[in-house]
């Protein structure tokens, strides 16, 4: 996780994905700073995974979550992912555990049958 200094630092970035696989032994990385209207804002690329940014990244913010909560002195705290297609996630520290909270669209079901 890389924490920059503004919202707008993380909205303007232009990562350079070929550099981003490279690098040895991470999955990806996640960007944060401070949000100007949330209390923090993200960005997450995975080109390892062929996901060169991940609209909504419910994993990383059970990581940021608790990095925010101590930074700001708050359990529940208001994210957004400010990615294209961006999300708002309410974000909740309880304990060993972050309840995470927002809107999501079924993109597809399915079943899956295992002799």
């Amino acid at each position: 996780m890389v924490v920059l200094p503004s919202e707008k630092e993380v909205a303007q970035l232009q990562p350079d994905f070929n550099a981003l696989l490279n690098i040895p032994k991470v999955r990806g990385v996640i960007v944060s700073a401070p949000g100007e209207e949330v209390d923090f804002v993200s960005r997450c690329f995975f080109p390892k995974y062929a996901i060169n940014e991940d609209p909504v990244t419910g994993s990383a913010h059970t990581l940021m979550t608790p990095y925010w909560a101590e930074r700001l002195a708050k359990k529940k705290l208001s994210a957004w992912q400010i990615s294209t297609r961006k999300g708002i996630l309410g974000c909740e520290l309880r304990n060993d555990r972050v309840l995470l909270e927002g809107q999501a669209s079924t993109y597809l079901r399915g079943q899956i049958y295992l002799d």
